[in-house]
């Protein structure tokens, strides 16, 4: 146990010591503490988006979700590369050259300078779902460390949660997105290292690709047939709702800020292989280490699902990379939850309240603030890491990314349409999820989207009609 506690210990020290360093380069002014000056190197922000992008949910939440339901969670992960393929190549370019042009530090402002008429009401609501939506997330992240500690030295959750708001509070407060990217960074070497460690001991423990096939069909035929049973609308629409997923980082603010942090546009191409370079095997090897978990910890049903990883880390590895492990967890949800409530802090000081926007100790105040409402909902009402994470990633893909594709296609769209249109998709999400139940079957984030731009198309049929009547109205 002591090397454990020695080794976990030593890349917590390691990950705050980058953080410090990082406020060696920073500026006392709002614009360094939420976009670096935007002057990030393309290779720090492939690496800082690609962790952002994997949080506690793959540690915890996805290996959960796939010890449970076998190979079919495959296309998770096969759906959500796709459409952040086609992000990386369609929309972060745009995104990058409107912000050298646009004066908003948030994502929410850019999207509201392009609305015509009043755009306050557009940025309100745009921080309101950015503010909901990433607290919940930042939340799920904080959930996640506290279980990999509860399962690695038996203390309660809350005790976790604790010291990962008290670690992204210490460096984000003090540096901003610089210290948040610069840790991001040496966090990713962890998280990747850890699970290749893992995936090698396991098949090793197993004895290959074969028997672990093997092992899974004789515990239940189910956990390797690649289509999941009993889809209502198909296996097509099913695969097409992971896509939509994969897109929805249009809408996740966090991940986004970081494309606008980028030094150059040119640069795109650079910071897009260092993320893919690094996601595909790490998202490989992290489905199969949950397949691995199910082979060597059959019982399921006796333990959670979701701590799958931290207990097979402990039957195979020797405490130093034990410690490892629970170092590369708490990276995972470090790294995605300092960037969600700096966006919060962002949201709130730029486009909630501008009136104290450019006071570097209210934006710094707002990350506190906000640490602490994150930290609360743990507290008060923890939940299943992998509903949080997908809760919250369908709203803000919804409910800010149509408005955004919209706003880098070129497209215009008024007030009270923008309006609409968030509310569409936040709202269609919800009836999806909770209200229908379709969210086995279709991933919300489709049908959520398709809402939204529905509800712009009307908007464009009816804007030239409403024109041509104020015309004769004033004629």
């Amino acid at each position: 146990m002591a090397s454990v506690i020695l080794s976990f210990l030593f890349f917590l020290l390691l990950f705050a010591a980058i953080g410090a360093l990082s406020i060696r380069r920073k500026r006392s002014r709002v614009d360094d503490y939420l976009l670096a000056g935007r002057s990030v190197s393309p290779w720090l922000t492939g690496l800082s988006s690609v962790v952002t992008n994997n949080s506690g949910y793959m540690f915890i939440g996805l290996i959960g979700f796939t010890y449970t339901h076998g190979i079919s969670a495959v296309w998770l992960m096969i759906g959500w590369l796709v459409g952040d393929a086609i992000a990386w190549m369609t929309v972060h370019p745009r995104l990058r050259r409107a912000s050298e042009t646009s004066l908003s530090q948030t994502v929410g402002g850019l999207i509201a300078e392009a609305v015509d008429g009043p755009a306050r009401p557009v940025a309100i609501a745009l921080a309101l779902v950015t503010i909901a939506f990433l607290a919940t997330y930042a939340a799920a992240q904080f959930n996640a460390g506290g279980k990999a500690l509860q399962v690695m030295f038996h203390w309660r959750l809350e005790a976790g949660a604790v010291i990962g708001a008290g670690l992204v509070l210490l460096y984000s407060y003090a540096g901003g997105i610089r210290a948040s990217i610069w840790t991001d960074a040496a966090q990713s070497a962890v998280m990747l290292s850890a699970m290749l460690a893992l995936l090698v001991l396991c098949l090793l423990e197993i004895g290959g690709a074969g028997p672990l096939v093997a092992a899974l069909h004789a515990q239940d035929p189910a956990l390797v047939d690649p289509i999941p049973p009993d889809l209502r609308f198909g296996f097509g629409l099913f695969a097409f709702g992971w896509v939509m997923a994969g897109l929805g980082v249009a809408g996740q603010p966090h991940i986004l800020i970081r494309t606008m942090a980028l030094e150059s546009a040119r640069e795109i191409w650079i910071a897009r292989s260092v993320y893919f370079g690094w996601y595909v095997p790490f998202a490989t090897a992290a489905v199969l280490v949950a397949l691995s978990a199910r082979v060597l910890m059959p019982d399921a049903g006796s333990f959670d699902a979701e701590l799958a990883l931290p207990l097979l880390a402990q039957e195979l590895m020797p405490g130093v990379l034990v410690g490892l492990v629970l170092a590369s967890i708490f990276a995972a949800t470090i790294s995605t939850a300092d960037s969600q409530l700096l966006s919060c802090s962002a949201a709130i000081t730029q486009d909630l309240f501008p009136g104290v926007g450019q006071s570097y100790a209210m934006v710094k105040l707002g990350t506190a603030a906000v640490t602490a409402a994150a930290l609360g909902v743990v507290l008060l009402a923890p939940s299943n890491v992998f509903n949080l994470v997908i809760i919250a990633w369908s709203g803000l893909a919804a409910g800010i990314g149509p408005l955004m594709v919209v706003r880098l296609f070129g497209g215009r769209v008024r007030t009270g349409v923008a309006l609409a249109m968030i509310a569409g998709g936040v709202g269609t999400v919800a009836l999806w999820r909770f209200a229908l139940g379709f969210s086995a079957d279709v991933y919300e984030v489709a049908p959520g989207a398709a809402a939204a731009f529905a509800i712009y198309a009307v908007g464009r049929l009816i804007a030239p009609a409403a024109r041509k009547s104020a015309l004769q109205e004033t004629g």
